[in-house]
């Protein structure tokens, strides 16, 4: 389970950060940025923020409306145009940057889940499944994760029949089949197989 042990190594500001969307076929790739509050964060968080994969949706909405009230939170985003411009590696890292500058204040040190830097104006310690070690990342996670459920819900209604609402984009048998039956959408990431193999073939 995650807990404060670098954050309080540290001993300074730390802001965590995590991305969701990374492997989908459709959609952008969101990034949250948090500085929690120790003074302020409830138990409930400290002993149930993890991983927002390992969390049920109803825990990760819950966790989502009560980190505002202890934390200063920024969330970013790269859009389908910029993934297939940039590619999804440097799409994710701009992301975080967007997050990081969207906190609204600074920290002196950012903990970044994985093993690839942001370019941010402070310290940037990468950490491995940092969202399984450090409660400023897992709360970073939660925040990009629903953010994106959240907009994957929202396009689902304008483009149905992909099942978005239910695969937020991931490359599900059902959203391979909809791109078969309804083809290619203004969201889908055209540098992606199978999008890439499907426009080739026109």
């Amino acid at each position: 389970m995650p807990d404060f042990s670098r954050e309080f190594a540290i001993g300074s500001t730390v802001a965590g950060l995590d991305e969701a969307g990374r492997g989908p076929w459709a959609g952008p790739v969101v990034a949250g940025a948090v500085i929690l509050n120790y003074d302020r964060i409830p138990e409930e968080l400290i002993r149930g923020l993890d991983d927002s994969k390992k969390l049920s949706a109803k825990k990760r909405e819950a966790f989502f409306a009560a980190l505002p009230l202890c934390a200063s939170v920024g969330v970013g985003q790269a859009d389908v145009a910029e993934i297939d411009k940039i590619n999804i590696l440097q799409a994710t890292m701009l992301a975080m940057c967007r997050a990081y500058q969207n906190i609204g204040r600074m920290a002196d040190v950012a903990l970044v889940d994985g093993n690839h830097a942001p370019n941010l104006p402070c310290t940037v310690e990468t950490m491995i499944k940092g969202d399984a070690k450090s409660l400023s990342i897992a709360a970073a996670s939660i925040i990009a994760k629903v953010t994106r459920d959240r907009l994957m819900q929202n396009l689902a209604r304008e483009f149905p029949g992909y099942g978005w609402e239910r695969n937020a984009g991931y490359g599900t048998a059902e959203h391979k089949q909809a791109l078969e039956r309804l083809g290619v959408t203004t969201h889908h990431r055209k540098s992606f197989n199978p999008i890439s193999a499907i426009l080739n073939k026109f």
